[in-house]
C-alpha cells in the first residue's frame, strides 16, 4: 500500500466522534491556538509550521488534549490542568514530527518535555508503519533527541500502534529488548483513551493479545484510569474494584506510575490512595509503579515537585533510592533479558526492594 493510500485509509482511524471511538482532525487548525482558554503549558509552547504534503492528513487537533470532551469524570482545579497539559504536550510533540520540527520539543517546559517526546515517538511510529521502514524514524529519535526520554518514547510508540489498530512492537526491530514491553503499556493507555466506554465502562479486553500482553496492557489501562477519574483516590479505587481480581495488580501498578509521573493529586489524597491499595492487597504494586515512574522521570531530567511528594508517600523513600530499585533489578536480569517473563521479574524485584524497605 502506498503512502497516499495508507493515509487515506487511516483517516477513519483518526477520525470519528470524541468520547468512545476516536478523535476529530481539524487540519486547518494545526499550528494555531485552540479556541479554549490556554493552559499554563500552552502559554509557553512555540509555534509549529503547517505540515506539508501527506503529513497534513496525520496531524492532530490541539483540542484533543481536552479530556473533558471524552466524558471523563474530571474534577476542576489542578488535576484537570495537569492532565490537559500532559496531553497537550503529547499532541505538540506528535505534530512537531509531522511538521519536521521535532527539535522544538526541547523548547517546551522541562516538566512537560517527556510528554512531548511521547507524542513525537507516536508520530514516528505511525510514519514508520505506514511507510514500512522497520522502525527507522523511531530508532533515530531514540538515538538522538529522545535519548534521555526512552521510557516516554516507548510508551509513545505503543500509542502509535494503537492509533493504527495494530498489535504493538511489530516492525520495531531495533527496539530495546526489555523496554519494548513499555509499548504494550502505551498501547493500553491509547486504546483505552479512545474506547473508554468499553474499556472502562464494560471492562473489556481487545482480542489482539496473548496473556502476557494483557498484563502489560492493564498497566497502561491503570494509567488511563488515573486520568479518567480525575486523580480522585476514592473513585479510582472503586473503579479498579470493579475489575476481576486477576487484573487489579497491574491496574494498581499503572495508577502508581501515573500518580508519580503525571501527578494531579494532593498529598492527603495520595495517602488515601495507599490506604485503598493496601486494603485491596496490592500496596506493593502501587509502590512499584511509583518507583518505575521516578526512575523514568529522573532519566529525563529533574523530578517535578509533585513526583518528589508522590515518591515520599507511595514508595516511602527518597526518589534516588526508589529509582535505584529499578536499576538494580534491571542489572540483575543481565543483558539477555527480553521476554515478558523477564519484564515481570524486573517488576517483582522492584516490589521486593520496596517490601524489604517497609516490612509491615
Amino acid at each position: 500500500m502506498g503512502l497516499l493510500a495508507s493515509c487515506l485509509a487511516v483517516r477513519g482511524v483518526f477520525g470519528g466522534s470524541v468520547g468512545d471511538t476516536g478523535t476529530t482532525s481539524f487540519l486547518d487548525q494545526v499550528g494555531t491556538e485552540p479556541t479554549t482558554e490556554p493552559t499554563s503549558a500552552s502559554a509557553t509552547e512555540p509555534e509549529l509550521s503547517r505540515a506539508e504534503g501527506l503529513r497534513r492528513f496525520l496531524t492532530k487537533d490541539p483540542l484533543e488534549s481536552d479530556l473533558g470532551r471524552r466524558r471523563f469524570r474530571l474534577r476542576g482545579g489542578a488535576a484537570r490542568t495537569v492532565f490537559t497539559n500532559a496531553e497537550r504536550s503529547y499532541v505538540f510533540g506528535y505534530n512537531a514530527v509531522m511538521s519536521r520540527e521535532v527539535e522544538k520539543v526541547e523548547e517546551i517546559r522541562e516538566e512537560q518535555r517527556p510528554f512531548g517526546y511521547e507524542g513525537a515517538a507516536a508520530a514516528c511510529t505511525v510514519l514508520d508503519l505506514l511507510t514500512l521502514t522497520r522502525g527507522r524514524r523511531l530508532h533515530e529519535l531514540l538515538a538522538g533527541p529522545a535519548q534521555h526520554h526512552r521510557h516516554a518514547a516507548y510508551l509513545g510508540a505503543g500509542r502509535g500502534y494503537a492509533l493504527l489498530r495494530l498489535r504493538p512492537v511489530w516492525g520495531a526491530r531495533r527496539a530495546h529488548p526489555l523496554l519494548r514491553w513499555l509499548a504494550v503499556d502505551g498501547f493500553g493507555f491509547q486504546w483505552s483513551l479512545t474506547r473508554a466506554d468499553r474499556m472502562v465502562g464494560q471492562r473489556t479486553m481487545p482480542d489482539l493479545f496473548t496473556r502476557a500482553h494483557c498484563a502489560v496492557f492493564d498497566q497502561g489501562l491503570g494509567r488511563l484510569l488515573w486520568y479518567h477519574d480525575g486523580a480522585a483516590p476514592d473513585d479510582v479505587a472503586a473503579r479498579i474494584g470493579g475489575y476481576p481480581a486477576v487484573r487489579r495488580a497491574d491496574l494498581w501498578s499503572g495508577v502508581g506510575f501515573a500518580a508519580t509521573y503525571t501527578g494531579g493529586a494532593e498529598p492527603e489524597e495520595l495517602w488515601w490512595l495507599t490506604e485503598h491499595a493496601a486494603a485491596d492487597g496490592f500496596r506493593a504494586y502501587l509502590a512499584q509503579g511509583c518507583a518505575f515512574a521516578a526512575a523514568a522521570r529522573l532519566r529525563s531530567g529533574a523530578l517535578p515537585d509533585h513526583g518528589t511528594r508522590a515518591v515520599a508517600i507511595l514508595a516511602g523513600t527518597e526518589p534516588d533510592e526508589a529509582a535505584s530499585w529499578t536499576d538494580q533489578a534491571l542489572i540483575a536480569l543481565g543483558h539477555e533479558a527480553h521476554t515478558h517473563d523477564d519484564f515481570q521479574t524486573w517488576q517483582s524485584h522492584i516490589r521486593r526492594s520496596w517490601t524489604r524497605r517497609h516490612r509491615y
